[in-house]
């Protein structure tokens, strides 16, 4: 066995069954890739047969199909509806509750440790997702207490994308395919003469301690050059992009630009493309007591800026049309966002577009924008040509 730190080491595909039990070993809840409900989605995995061997996606604007595969792969997809979001900053938790006592409430907290969560086979656009929440949630004035602290407990095995869906556009946002930061062991997945294995690297002190409980040895110089040729042939076959030289000033020239129009009479503001995507961070607060007003609590929920309550102050929404809505939204991404927290918002991953019912495209609409286009004529679809 061989694992030193900062070495590229082989594991071989069956060698990787020891991964879930080292992880378990260390109090981690281990979460991962699994099939459910047409897609592939990420929660408890136990043994690597959970993930979705063998399976990939068909993806495109408003429409994901999933697919068998011609050979085993324990990785051949690239992204499904969920991030590591729901994990992290999750969509329903309560802040506390509140129980009468007399004539006053006791606040009680909530009680237990925070979570041990061990992420396999996070791609490198939600990585970059992670260090942009990590920005926003953890690294600012006020710091979200229940992201910090399961963010601190996360170890994450990452994954490098060696194919890429119709979708992705990470490679001109430069936040993938390859991993270069933000995980705690990286694994590429290749195959060679009939034989399944993966290349390995440590990001860190506990991701080497790992790295060190696997059966693995030194990876030769060809089979390196085979995995970071896939990767780099990931990159190269993407066939949408994101040019985003200047885009943050274009963008704010292009507050009263006609194609806002043209993007509203054709959004359904349904949100879907906030709950998909792995950086929105929006929440709304809900309180609530039992009938005899004994017990309270306080909640805290994903909440859109696609909603016309959202933006309601003292009597009536500030952005009441779908027009402001969407224009709020892509704004903040490729605008606003590098003026709060010095980086896009958007990374790339094209969940956004595949789940939007209506196939729009966001970066169709920034081309649109800064060129002053129609809107294309693939964007209209057959109803029966929707999400699964």
């Amino acid at each position: 066995m061989l694992a030193v730190d900062g070495q590229r080491v082989r594991i071989e595909g069956e060698d990787l069954r020891q991964l879930i039990p080292s992880l378990e070993s260390r109090g981690y809840q281990v979460l991962g890739p699994i099939l459910r409900d047409g897609a592939i989605v990420y929660d408890t995995v136990k043994r690597i047969e959970d993930l979705p061997i063998g399976w990939t996606e068909d993806q495109e604007a408003g429409r994901y199909r999933l697919r068998l595969r011609n050979d085993g792969a324990f990785f051949g997809y690239a992204v499904g509806p969920q991030s590591w979001k729901k994990f992290l900053h999750p969509p329903e938790v309560r802040l506390f509750e509140a129980q009468r006592d007399g004539a006053a409430f006791q606040i009680l907290d909530n009680a237990g440790p925070p979570p041990r969560y061990a992420f396999l086979g996070a791609r490198p656009c939600d990585l970059a997702a992670i260090r942009a929440q990590d920005r926003v949630l953890m690294e600012d004035r006020f710091p979200d207490p229940v992201y910090r602290e399961r963010r601190r407990q996360a170890f994450v095995v990452a994954v490098n994308c060696t194919q890429s869906a119709p979708t992705c556009f990470c490679a001109s946002l430069h936040t993938g395919p390859r991993a270069r930061q933000g995980f705690d062991l990286l694994l590429t997945e290749i195959f060679q003469d009939g034989r399944h294995l993966f290349v390995a690297e440590a990001g860190s002190e506990a991701g080497l301690e790992v790295l060190l409980d696997l059966e693995s040895r030194e990876a030769s110089p060809e089979l390196c050059w085979l995995a970071d040729e896939a990767v780099d042939r990931a990159a190269v076959v993407q066939t949408r992009h994101l040019d985003t030289a200047g885009l943050r000033e274009s963008l704010q020239e292009k507050f009263d630009h006609p194609r806002w129009d043209q993007i509203a009479a054709r959004c359904l503001s349904c949100a879907n493309c906030t709950m998909v995507c792995p950086t929105c961070f929006c929440t709304t607060v809900e309180d609530a007591s039992d009938v005899s007003g004994g017990h309270a609590e306080r909640w805290r929920k994903w909440d859109s800026c696609f909603t016309q309550a959202f933006s309601y102050i003292h009597g009536g929404s500030v952005r009441p049309s779908a027009k402001a809505r969407y224009r709020q939204w892509m704004t903040h991404k490729l605008s606003a966002w590098v003026d709060q927290f010095g980086s896009f918002g958007c990374v790339g991953c094209g969940r956004c577009i595949t789940w939007c019912p209506v196939g729009i495209d966001i970066t169709e609409e920034v081309r649109a924008l800064r060129d002053g286009g129609p809107v294309p004529a693939t964007a209209i679809r057959e109803a029966d040509d929707g999400i699964t």
